[in-house]
């Protein structure tokens, strides 16, 4: 089934095209990789889809409903949700307030305090963070800054979840933790759209894996073939 199917997808800037026609589908279930030299269009595409800004032309449907040039906050809550590649928490609110957060607001369920609050802890103890919800966020390393960011979109209880650079930043072991909770996060029937620069994450965890470049799409593939694809080598490397 698929989640998501995004076409002729543009946006310009003035005389200046940074997604120029982009086609992509997302079928449920499964992580897939977008990758992409930096200015390749990738955090755009997110922008697009996820309503940040408003496409120049293209569609984008989720779950079988148009959802072009929506609000973000409506996109929300249907069900598809995006991180940010700079972290975006409120640094004076505690972790459990930062997350309580999308319980409340992220959702078209009406919640009670005690429902959204259970919902926050249980979500708290899934990140592995349950131990630090009254720390203020601003007192955290950068990993449980980007995992509290994360517990704040699936406290929104998304269908789809878009990671804009989960890992950037992030040494090895910090690396192969964030790696282990966007498989969890897929294990909860969460399909994932995961933007990245850290190659190991993409080629290991990612199903299928997108390229884009100069805002057009010029590879799709398994990991495999997207490794040894000539064009993408050419991108990354040179000729």
């Amino acid at each position: 089934m698929q989640v998501l199917q995004v076409e002729g997808l543009t946006k310009n800037f003035g005389g200046l095209r940074a997604v120029d026609g982009v086609d992509l589908t997302v079928e449920s279930g499964e992580i897939l990789g977008l990758i992409g030299p930096n200015g390749a269009g990738k955090t755009t595409l997110f922008n697009l889809i996820s309503g940040t800004i408003k496409p120049s032309a293209g569609k984008v449907t989720f779950l079988g409903e148009n959802i072009f040039g929506l609000k973000p906050y409506t996109i929300c809550r249907k069900g598809l949700v995006r991180t940010f590649q700079s972290c975006k928490i409120f640094p004076e609110l505690t972790v459990f307030q930062n997350v309580i957060l999308g319980a409340f607001f992220g959702t078209s369920e009406k919640k009670s305090w005690e429902q959204a609050a259970l919902q926050t802890r249980e979500i708290l103890e899934f990140v592995g963070l349950a131990h630090l919800s009254d720390v203020p966020a601003a007192n955290l390393t950068l990993l449980d800054q980007k995992q509290v960011e994360v517990a704040r979109a699936l406290a929104t209880q998304p269908k789809l979840l878009m990671l804009d650079e989960m890992m950037a930043g992030l040494n090895p072991a910090e690396v192969e933790a964030a790696m282990t909770l966007v498989q969890k996060i897929r294990d909860q029937g969460i399909t994932i759209i995961m933007i990245e620069h850290v190659m190991k994450a993409i080629m290991n965890i990612c199903g299928r894996i997108v390229v884009l470049d100069h805002g057009k799409k010029v590879a799709e593939g398994s990991p495999k073939e997207i490794s040894t694809n000539k064009k993408v080598i050419e991108i990354y490397l040179g000729e």
